[in-house]
């Protein structure tokens, strides 16, 4: 595998996650656990990319507190270039989730004011636009303001690049909107589609044909442990994950998702191929703790392959 320049725009924050470790009684107080790492969409990503053998910078607001250092520690352990613009009097932005027993979501809260202040006047700065100019994939998340997205896929696909987005929430996944045509390839679950297109596919094998009138070129679609579904201009393709024993967590699951696929697509393979890669690499990720596995490597990810079944192309 070839080693690339990645430049990654958007979240890069402190995940705090309470794991309910009974039955979960909505509007009571539950039994269960405490955990805080480093996290959002863009740094997962960027962190997995770098795992995968890439030259990989993080561009993200940070505000001048200990979460902002425990961020700057991580993308240091992981070997991704730190490119913040730190803000000393304002807190790093934080999500908290609620997970239940067996890991997945009850509910969740995101307090991301911070990345307001990434306007797209900061990607005039030389330094942004050699990072931009410099890179062969450019990936950003919703996390930031929609004229920032707009402006960022305005300059990076000027030039024959990846340009690809993530989702990140139903609430923010509208802030592409506007833009999503620049996006070679956008990353989210059926929730974010929905809210994308405003409009319910009849199955995933139907979401291609919505998403591309909503002017969006490829993609992909997930569901949970059901098909997922990616597409492109010319093509598309269903993939169903492999049974996995347990589930450690699902956080971090659809970023890693982004990123296999993405090296994949990096390296010259075809549509479905990508996406065999991309569920490797998030199966890696829900056997593990942590938003970003520690078990995620070249090495790793092919094996995981073993594990996926075939695709089935769509007419």
């Amino acid at each position: 595998m070839k080693k690339r320049e990645i430049a990654v725009f958007g979240g890069a924050h402190i995940d705090r996650r309470g794991r309910i470790s009974g039955v979960t009684a909505p509007g009571a107080s539950n039994p269960g656990s405490w955990f805080e790492e480093a996290g959002g969409g863009g740094f997962n990503a960027a962190r997995n990319l770098a795992r995968l053998g890439h030259s990989v910078r993080m561009i993200s607001p940070r505000g001048g507190d200990a979460a902002g250092e425990m961020v700057a520690a991580a993308a240091a352990t992981a070997g991704v270039i730190d490119c913040p613009f730190t803000f000393l009097d304002r807190k790093t932005p934080s999500y908290t989730a609620i997970l239940e027993g067996d890991g997945n979501l009850v509910i969740a809260l995101a307090d991301m004011e911070l990345y307001q202040l990434f306007s797209p006047r900061r990607l005039q700065q030389r330094a942004i636009r050699e990072i931009v100019a410099a890179s062969d994939l450019v990936l950003m998340d919703a996390n930031l303001p929609e004229e920032t997205l707009t402006a960022l896929i305005n300059v990076a696909s000027r030039d024959d690049r990846i340009v690809a987005g993530i989702a990140v929430s139903p609430a923010k996944v509208t802030r592409f909107r506007k833009c999503v045509s620049g996006l070679s390839f956008l990353f989210m679950n059926e929730a974010e589609a929905r809210a994308l297109t405003g409009r319910d596919a009849e199955g995933a094998a139907n979401w291609p044909s919505l998403l591309r009138e909503a002017g969006l070129g490829g993609g992909v679609v997930t569901r949970g442990g059901s098909a997922a579904v990616a597409f492109d201009r010319s093509e598309a393709c269903l993939v169903v994950p492999p049974t996995l024993p347990a589930l450690a967590d699902v956080t971090g699951a659809g970023d890693a998702l982004a990123s296999g696929f993405l090296t994949a697509r990096l390296s010259g393979l075809d549509l479905a191929g990508c996406l065999r890669h991309g569920i490797a690499a998030a199966g890696i990720t829900l056997r593990s703790p942590f938003a970003v596995s520690q078990e995620l490597s070249p090495i790793n990810l092919e094996q995981a392959l073993a594990l996926v079944p075939p695709p089935q192309m769509l007419s």
